[in-house]
């Protein structure tokens, strides 16, 4: 056989096999599917290597939790929602960019950055808290700012301090938080339908009045810029490896967090506000799961070692063991 017409076979060969292959993974996801069908999701895609495995998205619920986090739809269909605390990840990028360019150094105080004041500390207290701090929940204040102890000691999930770090990124960038977000973030990766909005009375009161909004496509290709270690598809570079290797550094107080985001594979987490429980965040998923979680279950999981991306939208799950229920169903489907 000629080499040509030999090439031609494999080729041939190779369509064949994953022509087949396509069916055999969609029927082997399906038990995910149905489970987050079940659990009120709007959105979930699944993505390995870029290829889409799954996609799919459900109608609105009419809660009206849920209708208060809602902008309509993207051109597919999708819906926008607000991501809630899933927006702590994409920050948490944006300060690794500041890094990057000489603006910020995590090491520094938040006061020397905006100023004294910003909590309700006394002065000798608020002067000590540094924005790495912030970024791993570690400032020893309280959700109303007062000093509980201190900083680097203890893990405090703490929305309304964590809500400092945009201000503290807009006085070191001399941007506004959505140009800066814009011009570091959602250009290069072509986020086309995510921006912050300013929220809904009823929310903005929990102390984080900006909401970033988004559809489960542009999440995913938040996800793939991890994957890519900090480069767009197109080959750009939008954050350094090392401002990603710190991202993901296991931090002193809760080994289960990096800065604003969320780690597998540990020997206890400390879950929001402050339970500890031995073992990892997901059992039943890969260790190296790296993840961007919000209220109402807004899912962002990333796996390296598989080269995957799964994204969740919608409503509060009815199961509390969503995580592990769900990475139940997808472990043995993804191999």
């Amino acid at each position: 056989m000629r080499r040509r017409d030999l090439l031609a076979g494999l080729a041939g060969s190779a369509a064949s096999l994953r022509a087949r292959a396509a069916p055999d993974r969609a029927a082997a996801l399906q038990p995910a599917l149905d489970y987050a069908q079940g659990q009120k999701t709007t959105g979930f895609l699944v993505i390995r290597d870029r290829q889409v495995l799954a996609e799919r998205n459900w109608p609105a619920p009419s809660d009206p939790r849920f209708q208060a986090m809602l902008y309509g739809r993207d051109a597919r269909g999708a819906l926008l929602e607000d991501v809630a605390s899933q927006q702590k990840s994409f920050v948490s990028v944006l300060v690794a960019v500041a890094v990057d360019k000489g603006l910020i150094d995590v090491a520094r105080t938040v006061t020397s950055y905006i100023g004294p004041g910003w909590s309700k500390a006394s002065p000798e207290q608020e002067s000590a808290i540094r924005l790495i701090d912030v970024l791993t929940m570690s400032t020893g204040l309280t959700p109303r700012f007062a000093y509980a102890a201190p900083p680097g000691t203890v893990f405090l999930y703490n929305t309304p301090v964590y809500a400092v770090t945009k201000t503290v990124l807009a006085a070191a960038a001399r941007m506004s938080l959505e140009a800066l977000t814009r011009d570091w973030l959602t250009a290069p990766l072509g986020m086309a339908d995510t921006a912050w909005r300013q929220r809904p009375a009823s929310m903005a009161a929990v102390g984080n009045p900006t909401g970033l909004v988004t559809t489960p496509r542009d999440v995913a290709r938040f996800g793939q810029l991890i994957l890519d270690g900090g480069r767009s598809a197109s080959g750009r570079r939008v954050v350094s490896e090392a401002g990603l290797k710190a991202m993901f550094a296991r931090s002193a107080t809760n080994p289960a967090y990096g800065r604003l985001w969320w780690l597998n594979g540990s020997r206890y987490t400390i879950r929001p506000p402050a339970r500890r429980i031995d073992g990892s965040l997901i059992p039943a998923a890969p260790a190296d799961l790296v993840a961007a979680l919000g209220a109402l279950d807004r899912k962002l999981y990333v796996v390296p070692s598989r080269r995957l991306i799964v994204v969740r939208m919608g409503e509060a799950a009815p199961d509390k063991d969503f995580d592990q229920q769900l990475w139940l169903r997808l472990a043995p489907a993804l191999g």
